[in-house]
């Protein structure tokens, strides 16, 4: 058991800061903007930005302080997960949340930060920042239903 990597041996309460910010797999799926159906209370994905990601690397520019840049910004939690029904299936805090494993193209699995992108995983190269947009709501031109499910190998 002490072999086990600590995603396997530690519940996502258990896990350290270090820990638990190191399953971040660098997506970008989490930092893209998304609406809320009023009526249905569907959340409609988009292939927008925030305006504090940084599209080339795939993770924020400025993540200490996001959130007096972006008060709106989610902090996740092992006690929010569960209510972030849009977090993609792919992402690693869902899956460990699911009781699932790590996907064998995650960056702890494979040793190497750019597994991610090369499985397809991430939103690198295929968003625009809500910066560039006259309107906010100009984001729903760019509804991306593709992102919603699972994402590279399961």
């Amino acid at each position: 058991m002490a072999g086990e990597p600590f995603w396997r041996r530690k519940t996502l309460e258990q896990m350290t800061a270090r820990e638990w910010e190191s399953l971040c797999d660098g997506c970008g799926l989490c930092c893209l903007v998304r609406f809320e159906d009023e009526e249905t209370g569907e959340v409609i994905p988009t292939r927008v930005h925030c305006k504090l990601f940084d599209a080339q690397v795939c993770r924020c520019s400025n993540y200490a302080e996001r959130h007096r840049h972006v008060p709106d910004c989610i902090k996740l939690t092992p006690h929010n997960i569960e209510a972030l029904e849009w977090m993609p299936r792919s992402c690693a805090y869902r899956r460990l949340h699911e009781g699932r494993d790590l996907a064998p193209w995650h960056p702890l699995v494979t040793g190497d930060p750019e597994s991610t992108h090369r499985a397809g995983v991430s939103v690198r190269g295929q968003t625009v920042s809500e910066e560039a947009l006259a309107d906010p709501e100009d984001a729903l031109d760019f509804t991306a239903w593709d992102l919603v499910g699972e994402r590279g190998d399961r």
